[in-house]
């Protein structure tokens, strides 16, 4: 799955909208700067988040990384097959990798985050 009509965050995560629901995962550069993902620590389904706050954690071989909720929303689902496959956030970051989808999203709050270029922009400043 490709980044097309994607938003992203500058601390990396990146948001699909479907509907009122928002699905999140970290992007593709996060998971090359992460290396191998060995653990996700995943948010409770149902627990209320604001933008900012802690989604739940990352590990890899090299580092352990907070991934931050991008807007406001309840946690609807969670994929649970990153508990035995973690690695699918290597593999496939925009699609099998994703980590969370949140309901009651505002399509607004989604907007004010940065487009594919302006993150494309970011990460160039990164490398």
């Amino acid at each position: 799955m490709g980044t097309e009509g994607l938003r992203f965050t500058r601390e990396h995560e990146w948001v699909r909208l479907e509907g009122s629901s928002a699905v999140v995962g970290i992007t593709d550069f996060a998971q090359k700067k992460l290396g191998d993902i060995v653990f996700v620590e995943l948010p409770e389904t149902g627990k209320q988040l604001s933008a900012g706050e802690a989604l739940g954690s990352i590990e890899s071989v090299k580092a352990a990384s907070e991934i931050y909720c991008p807007v406001a929303g309840s946690v609807g689902e969670v994929n649970s097959e990153l508990a035995d496959s973690p690695g699918n956030i290597n593999k496939d970051p925009y699609g099998a990798g994703w980590i969370a989808k949140l309901t009651g999203v505002s399509s607004a709050d989604v907007g004010k985050l940065l487009d594919e270029k302006a993150y494309q922009d970011l990460i160039a400043g990164e490398e």
